[in-house]
């Protein structure tokens, strides 16, 4: 599956993957404001098992199929303040 990254405005290492270009129509309204602006950020072909930085491929194409978006979000950061 061809799949569309777009990186938020609002939040650093903030990502929405959507299975068709500029069509947020899945996303949800909250969702949206709080993201921001949606900058293209790449697109690829996502398989099973396809190593991702961040995320996992499987994961992702299950949600893309779904709820027709996923969210990555950046890792937690462990560190005490």
């Amino acid at each position: 599956m061809i799949c569309y990254v777009y990186r938020s405005s609002r939040r650093e290492s903030t990502y929405l993957y959507l299975p068709k270009p500029d069509d947020f129509s899945e996303v949800p309204d909250e969702l949206m404001r709080v993201f921001g602006k949606a900058e293209f950020a790449l697109q690829f072909e996502l398989t099973p098992g396809r190593p991702l930085a961040q995320a996992d491929a499987d994961q992702v194409l299950t949600h893309l199929r779904e709820q027709g978006f996923h969210l990555q979000m950046p890792p937690a950061n462990d560190r005490p303040l």
